[in-house]
């Protein structure tokens, strides 16, 4: 089984890599499943429901989301009717959507898990917490489990990282927008990475106007961020996986820009 994810979206520009791409990476690569970020997909924050509907028909099976996940209030309207549609686990009981889903690839289950970290982030849930229930629930179903951390701090990535080896198949970092090249399969048959990147604007910061940002730096004052324009990129992985074990066999880069590309 091979699984490709596709870092945060963001905006225009990331909408329209993922309508170009996806479709090549697709048929080059020949993914069992194919799953994207898409929590700031609309304007740089949240989702609609026109935009989880195209990332479906461009060919992703799962969309997860992060902590812009309610920046865009349309999604309060769809969430809960969105069966691929993933929010953080860890966000408080009561919250709309939900923090898991299984997703039949080729007659094999596999459980799609979205949490949120707590560091430099706001206090919620205890992910690692969360994490033991979800994978309890996930393995009476399957062995195949991949966990998209949506966290700030590299500490904390790979804590989660190292705290479910052996238990879960991947975790890959979200939210950082720069992509790591750290991917690794862990001792115990559980691929990582600390952050996939961003899929939008490449010559803004983060994906947004560089000087709005510099003037942020620069003044401390209050600015409104825009999605960057111009040059585009694509971040993602590729997850080789033994689906009889859950096991990852490989994880590997995928990096499309105008200076390079890990597009082998």
């Amino acid at each position: 089984m091979r699984i490709l994810f596709i870092g945060d979206v963001v905006g225009a520009p990331g909408r329209e890599m993922i309508q170009e791409y996806v479709p090549k990476l697709k048929k080059k690569y020949a993914p069992s499943l194919t799953i994207i970020n898409g929590e700031n997909a609309a304007n740089g924050k949240g989702i609609t429901e026109k935009i989880y509907r195209s990332f479906l028909e461009s060919g992703a099976q799962a969309v997860t989301l992060g902590n812009h996940a309610w920046d865009n209030r349309e999604v309060f309207e769809f969430i809960d009717e969105a069966k691929y549609l993933v929010r953080p686990a860890n966000f408080p009981e009561g919250t709309p959507g939900k923090g898991i889903i299984f997703v039949k690839c080729n007659g094999t289950e596999v459980a799609i898990i979205n949490l949120q970290g707590r560091t430099f982030l706001p206090a919620i849930d205890c992910p690692f917490k969360k994490l033991d229930e979800l994978i309890k629930e996930a393995k009476k179903r399957t062995p195949i489990i991949f966990i998209d951390f949506h966290a700030e701090a590299t500490s904390e990535k790979q804590a989660v990282g190292w705290y479910v080896d052996g238990r879960a198949t991947a975790v890959v970092g979200t939210h950082t927008h720069v992509q790591t090249a750290d991917n690794r399969i862990l001792p115990n048959g559980t691929a990582y990475i600390t952050d996939v990147g961003m899929t939008g604007p490449y010559d803004g910061i983060l994906g947004v106007q560089r000087e709005a940002v510099l003037k942020r730096f620069l003044t401390s004052l209050p600015v409104r961020f825009e999605v960057a324009e111009g040059r585009t990129q694509l971040s993602g992985v590729i997850i080789d996986v033994d689906p009889n074990t859950g096991r990852a066999k490989a994880i590997n880069r995928i990096l499309i820009n105008d200076d390079q590309s890990i597009f082998e």
